[in-house]
């Protein structure tokens, strides 16, 4: 999460930088600045959401939670899944780490992904979904 908003402040960054060589002020007044906030962003705000993220995986259900001023709440039953996927970007792949990916009936709120996940576990938890789907325990 870290590496994902570190990649997103370069652009703050990156401004400070055109503005340091565009002006002939002092050096730092504009780099030194953004380059705290953007360090601050960078620490700061994947914590918080790292904080406000669970889930909690039932006998027949998977329930997850996330958010803080605009908080959900979502439960979805192993009976209305109709295929996982286990996805690995190249950040995710460099870090072993994997997102789940629960297709259900509907076409509102239809996938449910689970970011984060260590690689091995995200497999385990979609065989295990996977033979609760196949045994026909709902």
């Amino acid at each position: 999460m870290r590496i994902r908003t570190g990649l997103q402040v370069v652009l703050l960054v990156g401004a400070g930088i055109v503005l340091e060589l565009a002006t002939d002020l002092v050096h730092g007044l504009f780099l030194l600045p953004l380059s705290l906030v953007a360090l601050a962003i960078v620490m700061a705000i994947p914590l918080r959401r790292y904080r406000r993220k669970g889930f909690d995986m039932g006998d027949d259900r998977l329930r997850i939670v996330s958010g803080f001023l605009f908080y959900s709440d979502t439960i979805v039953p192993f009976g209305r899944v109709q295929h996982l996927d286990v996805l690995q970007g190249p950040l995710e792949r460099a870090f072993n780490l994997a997102t789940l990916v629960l297709h259900t009936a509907g076409t509102h709120n239809s996938s449910v992904s689970l970011p984060g996940l260590a690689h091995k576990d995200a497999v385990a938890m979609r065989e295990t979904i996977r033979s609760h789907i196949k045994r026909g325990t709902l």
